[in-house]
């Protein structure tokens, strides 16, 4: 019995019809001689009825998650019996016939939205996982997301194009997957962490502008919003600049969100440079659905007696003349305030629970005051006298909460309160629905990058992103004699506190990108041995280019409103990157390593 329509088509002018369905037995319920199912397919669930002595024997075996077809006739439920919360829920369909297609041992876990299941079992029976309501919701919301960002693009005039999967190991980051090759002993492929390198090949070979939905690998550690394998939305245009590269972004996400959602972006989305968003939310990817902002506290701390604060702002300044004189440019010392209004009821249980965060990122501690009619608590002794000052400057009020952090490393000062301040969105729930009682989306643009960062334990300059962007027109002739003050054409976009694209302007000069490699240490030897291929390419008239490459799986994760990529993946590796579903990874016969000139050599 091949089905006529699926579990979610029927309606109430439907009645009459003989129909037959084909799907999954989700519920099934016994009143006296009439039987309830629910069958369900990936397209909704339609109620059948059974109370005929045939039909009744068959469907006595029924259990959850067998498959089977069913032969009937749509009819109207009682005024009484219809269920609004289903698209079907005026129908119900009185089997004539049932053919059990498949039968179904018992399930290691129920598979709807109210049942609590470990998410190891879920991975280990992926495939029954994929089978619930939110998962299926959920793959078809990638599915659209994908779409709609293929039309929009094609729609632009972009072409899709495929890079190898199968590249040549070169430095981006992250270790790369290498894959050994039979053919030639000793000589390996790499897959691709990024497409960055054929993408700008592509700019090059005058395809102009470019994208793809692309494969990445990574191996590095896992996390919520990390697999060992990702995709991005990999883009890049030639003959633009900045601006351009976030006009498109802002249409390409507006066209998705609005298809999509039914979502209204704002046509241009919020703009921080670097410096500005670690100095007011002490990250470089701050939530900007809710409005706390760390502030200077370092005016108050000369006048003040606090000696821990002045220490901190004296050992800053020490280091930053020690660097000065090696030639690096750091902030020094500071002391960052963020008032939380309202919560000077907040208990010392609670502030400790606090400071135990901040202290993850590396924060020394973390200071406090309250604000009843004067400062109160922790450390408002020290600052009693300067107490109006204090309240004027931060914009404090009575039964507000005052934090502190110091260090002479201002970074780290800034980034600390921040994690503070991350998980007080939290905490006070400030991340949640907007007014309407929609998911709120406020994205956010971070430019002015950083181009290297010193790297203290190896004693040299690394690239901040990557080695190939662009530093900004001002700072080419210090970019040997300073690169800590250099600013590269880096832009990231950020949602709701999460990194969602990084992009930049790209070097196509072949000079000054050696003079980049020169800087992290890759003589013109090494370049051309692990880079020849791009930077020989830019001799032949390559035009300007930039590019972005927004995530995919954590994209879809934002807009499903979730908080681990798993969620909209079909299949993911677990938090160990292994699949329990098929073991993976997994043990291979010692032909195999034999044919691909390896062994295995267990570490002591």
């Amino acid at each position: 019995m091949k089905r006529t329509t699926d579990c979610g088509a029927l309606r109430k002018s439907d009645v009459g019809k003989q129909v037959i369905l084909n799907g999954w037995v989700h519920r099934k319920r016994d009143h006296g001689g009439i039987s309830f199912l629910n069958l369900r397919d990936r397209y909704g669930i339609t109620q059948v009825v059974i109370d005929s002595a045939e039909v009744a024997e068959l469907s006595a075996e029924l259990r959850n998650e067998y498959c089977i077809a069913v032969a009937g006739r749509v009819r109207a439920r009682p005024e009484s019996m219809v269920n609004p919360d289903m698209a079907t829920g005026a129908i119900e369909v009185l089997a004539e016939q049932l053919l059990i297609l498949n039968r179904s041992e018992v399930l290691p876990f129920p598979i709807d939205e109210e049942s609590e299941v470990k998410e190891e079992l879920r991975l280990k029976y992926r495939y029954l996982d994929l089978r619930s309501a939110g998962m299926q919701k959920r793959i078809r919301l990638r599915h659209e997301t994908a779409f709609a960002v293929r039309a929009w693009m094609s729609g632009q005039g972009f072409y899709e194009i495929e890079t190898p999967t199968f590249i040549r190991s070169t430095p981006e980051g992250a270790r790369d997957y290498l894959v050994p090759s039979r053919l030639y002993a000793g000589k390996f492929y790499a897959l691709p962490q990024s497409p960055q390198l054929y993408k700008q090949l592509l700019m090059a070979a005058g395809f102009d502008k470019y994208f793809q939905i692309a494969r990445c690998y990574r191996d590095e550690d896992a996390r919520g919003d990390r697999q060992p394998e990702f995709t991005q939305i990999d883009i890049e245009m030639s003959f633009v600049g900045r601006d351009e590269v976030l006009a498109m972004t802002e249409g390409l996400f507006g066209h998705v969100f609005q298809k999509v959602l039914g979502r209204t972006l704002p046509a241009h989305f919020t703009r921080l440079t670097y410096e500005d968003a670690l100095e007011r939310y002490g990250s470089d990817k701050p939530d900007l659905r809710f409005a706390l902002e760390l502030q200077d506290f370092a005016p108050f701390v000369a006048a003040g007696g606090f000696q821990a604060f002045k220490d901190a702002l004296a050992a800053g300044e020490a280091d930053k003349a020690a660097a000065a004189a090696k030639g690096i440019t750091v902030a020094g010392g500071g002391v960052k305030a963020l008032v939380v209004p309202g919560k000077a009821d907040y208990s010392r249980k609670q502030i400790e629970e606090l400071e135990a965060h901040a202290r993850i990122y590396k924060a020394r501690g973390l200071a406090w005051m309250k604000v009843g009619a004067t400062l109160e608590g922790g450390v408002s002794k020290f600052f009693a006298p300067l107490a109006g000052d204090i309240l004027k400057g931060l914009g404090a009020a009575a039964g507000d909460l005052i934090l502190m952090v110091a260090d002479p490393r201002r970074r780290i000062a800034n980034i600390a309160l921040g994690a503070v301040r991350s998980k007080l969105g939290k905490d006070l729930g400030l991340t949640g629905p907007g007014a309407d009682g929609l998911p709120r989306f406020e994205f956010l643009w971070i430019l002015d990058f950083p181009l290297f960062e010193f790297n203290e334990e190896e004693n040299r300059w690394e690239a901040a992103h990557h080695l190939f962007s662009y530093p900004q027109e001002q700072y080419h002739r210090v970019l040997e004699q300073d690169p800590g003050a250099v600013k590269g054409d880096l832009y990231d976009l950020v949602l709701n506190g999460y990194e969602l694209a990084s992009g930049s302007i790209r070097i196509h000069d072949p000079e000054l990108q050696q003079r980049v490699f020169n800087v992290v240490g890759i003589e013109r030897e090494e370049a051309e041995r692990k880079f020849g291929f791009l930077t020989n390419a830019f001799k032949y008239g390559a035009p300007p280019h930039g590019g972005i490459a927004p995530g995919l799986d954590r994209l879809v994760m934002l807009m499903a409103g979730e908080t681990s990529i798993k969620e909209v993946i079909a299949f993911p590796k677990n938090s160990f990157a292994v699949s329990p579903m098929d073991d993976c990874p997994g043990e291979v016969d010692q032909k195999q390593l034999d044919e691909l000139h390896l062994a295995i050599r267990k570490s002591t």
